[in-house]
């Protein structure tokens, strides 16, 4: 039973270890900093935060969601900073899960979760797009965007002594490798579906550049662990005590925690073992990004890609994701020299195609069936995250979800029909919450006095307890007069959770 233990674990983790490699260095590149810092996430990713996860099937590593805010950061505070950025980031991640926080991560709103995944992908395409052709990314999202025309025009115009154009067949090749192999994965034997097509993608890409000597940039790998930690200097926690700095240091935690909480909710679906420890995991997140802000490492979160790899490739407990992170400790140490044949230019295509993905058109559809509210906020919210940043636009995008929340709560409707003489329907539809009590108020002291009325409470989402005393208030007053009220008081108690039905009916009493 062991025996089939390690083996069945072990062919997973090196599944899942041949996804994570190109896509650690990957998103390390389209964060603008060195490969080397990818890889070593991917190590904290499996071997620490493994080993203490609350989701055991989970993956965790660098992720595509973190890469626009880390190329922010390096953009404006430097490497140094970054370091003890995330090193507080860590910390604040580790202090939420200790308060038991990570269930509340499971309120955020579809629509804005959506809307932030859609607005990385396209984020991540438009500056990709640029890497692949051996170009440098633009200063922003919308830039980047703008400019693909002329960066489409470098890769198909030749211009002697420039590596455009031969990045960008590069790029093409690993865009052609990856697509052609996922459209296949249905047609082929199980064991050889197994197959990462990112890996296989760059691996082609690989093999021909380095076969044919092609003049166009390479992944730069330093030759040892001991250089690629980098520790931070004791200047650089200053920055600490700048709100720009300690901003971004709760946007990463924030949006980190989402990310994995997300995701370990996601993986739960996918199989039938036992549920995440939303807290656990948190905590572990925590102590992964703590951990890698010392050493120099990249921001970590749980990844969808490589657990549902993970999955598929029949893992079962957490040992397959720490040897994943074993496998990826001794590619460093092993054969680095093979890590510096991979072309920039194919790791940025593998990204490009990963961006393209994250837009999901199927989210849109049902969001757009769902309420042309949500659709809407889900179009603000990718488009302030395109035309701003990461940050301002989930502010943007949760504070129209609150706002629509309050307009939901603020609404209620009320139709009254007259069924027979003496005889009247009323439909409440909404929320009755003291917001609307007015209007409430004013509908029911409306109708006859003497009148049967039948209140009807089957599209009531909400009672508060204002509204609740109302109804029995205006019961009581009706009941001298002949009125009766066809209710029940346990349904109307039970939408407004904590309510106490009258000991006895008003009509009763008054019969």
């Amino acid at each position: 039973m062991k025996a089939q233990l390690i083996a069945r674990e072990g062919l997973a983790s090196v599944v899942v270890f041949l996804v994570a490699l190109p896509l650690c260095m990957g998103i390390a590149v389209a964060s603008g900093v060195p490969p080397a810092m990818g890889l070593i996430s991917g190590i904290v990713g499996g071997l620490v935060v493994g080993f203490l996860a609350g989701a055991p099937l989970q993956v965790s590593g660098p992720a595509a969601g973190l890469a626009v805010i880390v190329y922010e950061i390096v953009q404006t505070h430097g490497l140094g900073t970054l370091s003890v950025i995330l090193l507080a980031a860590g910390l604040i991640q580790l202090g939420a899960g200790a308060l038991r926080l990570g269930q509340w991560f499971r309120a955020v709103a579809p629509a804005v979760i959506h809307a932030m995944l859609a607005g990385i992908g396209i984020l991540i395409f438009a500056s990709q797009f640029h890497v692949m052709v051996d170009d440098v990314p633009k200063a922003s999202g919308l830039a980047n965007l703008f400019t693909i025309p002329s960066a489409v025009l470098k890769g198909l115009t030749p211009v002697e002594g420039s590596p455009h154009h031969i990045a960008a067949a590069i790029g093409l090749l690993t865009l052609g490798v990856q697509i052609g192999w996922n459209l296949l994965k249905g047609r082929l034997p199980s064991w050889l579906s197994l197959v990462p097509a990112p890996l296989l993608a760059v691996g082609a890409a690989t093999v021909v550049a380095y076969t044919q000597g092609l003049p166009i940039a390479y992944v730069q790998v330093p030759d040892g662990l001991s250089e690629m930690i980098r520790l931070p200097a004791l200047g650089d926690f200053g920055a600490l005590l700048q709100p720009a700095v300690l901003g971004s240091a709760f946007a990463v935690a924030a949006v980190a925690s989402a990310e994995s909480l997300l995701c370990a909710a996601a993986v739960d679906k996918l199989h039938d073992g036992t549920p995440s420890d939303l807290d656990r995991e948190l905590r572990a997140q925590g102590i992964g990004n703590t951990l890698l802000g010392i050493l120099g490492g990249l921001p970590l979160t749980g990844v969808i890609v490589r657990s549902s790899a993970n999955i598929a490739a029949g893992a079962k407990t957490r040992w397959s994701a720490i040897l994943h992170g074993l496998w990826l400790f001794l590619a460093i140490v092993a054969v680095p020299d093979m890590l510096r044949a991979i072309p920039v230019s194919a790791l940025a295509a593998a990204l490009v195609y990963i961006g393209y993905k994250l837009v999901n058109v199927e989210a849109m559809r049902q969001l757009w069936r769902r309420g042309r509210s949500e659709a809407l906020i889900y179009g603000v919210t990718v488009t302030a995250i395109v035309s701003t940043n990461l940050l301002e636009g989930l502010m943007i995008g949760l504070g129209l979800s609150v706002a629509h929340l309050a307009w939901k709560a603020s609404r209620l409707e009320v139709e009254v029909r007259p069924l027979e003489p003496g005889v009247i329907e009323v439909d409440l539809r909404g929320a009755a919450t003291f917001v609307v009590l007015p209007r409430l108020a004013k509908a029911l002291e409306a109708l006859d006095p003497k009148a049967e009325v039948h209140l009807h409470l089957e599209h009531l989402a909400y009672v508060d307890h204002a509204c609740f005393e109302l109804i029995r208030d205006w019961e009581r007053q009706r009941a001298p007069q002949g009125g009766q009220l066809v209710l029940e008081w346990e349904e109307l108690a039970a939408r407004g959770k904590g309510l106490s039905t009258p000991r006895r009916a008003p009509t009763e009493a008054a019969a």
